[in-house]
């Protein structure tokens, strides 16, 4: 296939009408509301990024700004400008809204220590004021993946190690408690004002599992879920939110160092991301994606394989309880 073919065609698959999907999501959403969830409103959680952002603009453009309460949680390892950013938007759409730094709970149930303990098993002389992040290797070199922790002494000097499993599952365990303890305090919002919950993963994130079992996963309905990502770019721009907002990079706002999506998860960065998974899902061949890339076909092949392999490894985020048999 030509360049301009694949380019064509791939441009073309992510363009949408937008107006006619905010139109669809808003309605999608109000009929949800009156006729399974019985709820008289939305709750959203903001955290200054695009997803959520272009959430609460659905959920303002759907009921008002009187319907919706928005939620600001960061904790010990948040960025000042995550929380800025979220505190705009609030201020931006005109919402209810409350600010609740988490990092006192988080600290009494073990949040940090147990990450801390994890980290010192790999570097010693750590003590808890590095700052400190995750990596990903491996999945666009058609390899198994395998992560590798980060951690920045006080003079700046950063190290790096590959990570055992132990001490992997251990630390994204510990990290896990701040997206649960966020989404206990937005249910407890959802269930003071009879309001349902709002989730904010993009189609990405669903598709590849990126997201808490029961934190951040949990909601009543998540309007951008079949969106990729450069689709809600598009939808933030074209609901005019604040160009600071519509200009932000994709972070996970969880580690203490500064960490990209595509470091921490994702074989690319999203629009590259995006681009693969359109065409992994519409059967594009590999050699085409890697024109389309500018990569060797054997890389691409590889993206295909990883996303193959990350639907298989989440399989079990999607899951709801397993029950012996049908109960109604």
């Amino acid at each position: 296939m030509s360049n301009s073919t694949i380019d064509e065609r791939i441009r073309s698959g992510l363009t949408l009408d937008l107006e006619q999907e905010a139109t669809r999501i808003s309605d999608f959403i109000r009929t949800l509301l009156r006729t399974r969830l019985h709820r008289r409103g939305l709750v959203v959680a903001v955290s200054g990024g695009i997803d959520s952002s272009v959430c609460l603009a659905l959920a303002v453009r759907t009921l008002g700004p009187d319907k919706v309460f928005g939620l600001l949680m960061p904790e010990a390892d948040s960025s000042s400008e995550s929380v800025d950013l979220g505190q705009q938007m609030v201020d931006f759409m005109g919402v209810s809204h409350e600010v609740k730094n988490i990092a006192s709970t988080l600290d009494a149930i073990g949040c940090y220590a147990q990450r801390d303990a994890a980290i010192r098993e790999v570097f010693p002389a750590y003590d808890g004021s590095w700052k400190n992040k995750i990596v990903i290797s491996g999945g666009t070199a058609g390899a198994i993946n395998h992560f590798h922790l980060v951690v920045q002494t006080p003079d700046g000097e950063q190290l790096r190690e590959r990570l055992a499993l132990k001490q992997y599952l251990q630390i994204v365990a510990a990290t896990n408690f701040k997206q649960r303890i966020r989404k206990n305090l937005e249910y407890f919002h959802a269930d003071r004002l009879n309001y349902a919950v709002i989730g904010t993963p993009n189609r990405l994130e669903y598709d590849q599992g990126f997201f808490v079992k029961n934190g951040d996963g949990a909601a009543d309905i998540k309007p951008i879920a079949h969106l990729y990502k450069t689709q809600v770019y598009a939808m933030a721009r074209h609901l005019e939110l604040p160009d600071n907002i519509c200009g932000t990079t994709p972070t996970t706002d969880t580690y203490s160092l500064e960490q990209g999506q595509d470091e921490f998860y994702f074989a690319l960065p999203y629009e590259q991301m995006d681009a693969a998974l359109w065409c992994y899902n519409h059967q594009v061949p590999a050699r085409d994606l890697a024109q389309y890339l500018k990569m060797p076909e054997e890389q691409a092949q590889a993206v295909y394989h990883d996303i193959e392999s990350k639907r298989r490894t989440t399989a079990y985020q999607h899951m709801p309880p397993c029950v012996i048999e049908d109960v109604f």
